[in-house]
């Protein structure tokens, strides 16, 4: 992946986003944003942007494929709230991961798969990106628009139910309540997972969007799961047939409101708690003690 073999838009997009997010010294994410097209993604014009500052979906008066190279929200099923998000926020995950040449990954909600093929170029050739989209016609899309990776497959389902198989990253794109078991049971050992930690709205405009939400990142590690908070997120919410055990929502949001997510180190899993916790349940929580 060479940066200076791709166009200066692409290449001026990817040094601004990365600086926006924070990271630094990362070649091979640089060379990933600058070498996918984000208009072969999203789809033709017109396009529709999401204000993240509340003002709702405007169309763009422009069909200059230059105007998709900002840290702008694409609107994808607008009638649902679906967005190809924050490009930022997705680097800044990205980093985090670490993702390294022949790992495998797992996107949970790979929507049009943009997210998808970015770090497709990260794993290479040697790697593995395995997309899950429930929605029917963003999985289709996806397949389409991936069609000339032979690194990546597509499948639409629900999330719930993958990976199948050890994964060495696991990337969530929807917000939920707690860990599914197969995220954690399926983590390659030193593997890492990132999905948006909150509860639903209940503001009426709100609907299907989440209240409270930070992206979670765990770590598997020698011994048990390393844990922490990453940065505050707001997120569509995962849809899901899974009852809500009674409670859940009104103890994270309880926890949400006393802060101290800073001070999150590890995930407890199915065992009991012995320290002091940020949330906890039966077979989960998140303590402030090391692993």
């Amino acid at each position: 992946m060479n940066l200076e073999d791709q166009p200066a838009h692409r290449r001026n997009y990817a040094l601004q986003l990365l600086a926006k997010a924070g990271v630094d010294d990362n070649a091979r994410l640089l060379a990933a944003f600058a070498r996918v097209p984000r208009e072969d993604y999203v789809g033709p014009p017109p396009w529709i942007f999401d204000d993240i500052f509340g003002s709702g979906y405007r169309p763009v008066a422009s069909t200059d494929p230059i105007v998709l190279y900002q840290d702008v929200l694409v609107g994808l099923k607008t009638e649902k709230g679906i967005n190809n998000g924050s490009p930022s926020l997705h680097a800044a995950a990205f980093d985090a991961f670490k993702i390294r040449e022949g790992e495998t990954v797992v996107h949970m909600g790979a929507g049009v798969g943009y997210y998808t093929a970015i770090m497709a170029e990260l794993v290479g050739p040697s790697g593995r990106v395995i997309g899950v989209e429930y929605d029917a016609s963003l999985a289709q899309r996806a397949t389409a628009n991936l069609a000339s990776y032979a690194n990546v497959e597509v499948v639409q389902g629900d999330a719930f139910d993958w990976p199948r198989e050890e994964a060495d990253v696991i990337y969530a794109n929807f917000a939920l309540d707690h860990p599914p078991e197969a995220w954690i049971e399926k983590l390659a050992p030193y593997g890492r997972l990132i999905f948006p930690l909150g509860i639903p709205a209940i503001e009426k405009s709100r609907i299907g969007f989440t209240r409270h939400a930070a992206y979670l990142m765990i770590d598997r590690q020698a011994e048990g799961f390393g844990a922490r908070f990453l940065q505050i997120v707001s997120f569509i919410w995962g849809e899901s047939t899974r009852p809500v055990p009674e409670g859940r929502h009104a103890g994270l949001e309880a926890a949400f409101r006393a802060r101290g997510l800073r001070r999150v180190r590890s995930l407890r899993w199915k065992t009991e708690a012995t320290g002091e916790e940020w949330y906890g349940e039966k077979d989960w929580g998140l303590s402030f003690d090391e692993s």
